[in-house]
């Protein structure tokens, strides 16, 4: 993305924030600057081999878009917190897969024998 793309994303994610840009073309003017940081995060992580590039991309960008009513500076604030729901993402992965290492969510009952 150079030159002119760099305002046409901070124009676009101005009206986003209004409710009236087109998700699409944000997605189509960002989408490469997304998996560069998607793919940078995924070299930092042991044990995230069950998730691709785009998957993380794909999430982030749907977290994104929840988002809305984000006032966004510019391109650059975007970038950095899309950087930020990725690392979040993992984070919860990680958590959710270590939760059913300690027994996450299995109902323990007792057997009822008083010792």
């Amino acid at each position: 993305m150079q030159g002119k793309p760099y305002g046409e994303v901070t124009r676009l994610l101005g009206a986003f924030s209004n409710g009236e840009a087109d998700a699409e073309r944000l997605m189509e003017l960002t989408y490469r600057e997304l998996r560069k940081i998607a793919a940078g995060h995924l070299r930092r992580e042991r044990s995230a081999r069950s998730l691709q590039t785009t998957d993380l991309v794909h999430e982030a960008y749907l977290r994104l878009v929840d988002q809305a009513a984000t006032s966004w500076r510019d391109r650059a604030h975007f970038f950095q917190v899309a950087a930020h729901v990725m690392r979040q993402i993992l984070i919860d992965r990680a958590r959710k897969r270590y939760a059913g290492k300690r027994g996450g969510g299995i109902l323990q009952i007792s057997s009822g024998v008083a010792l």
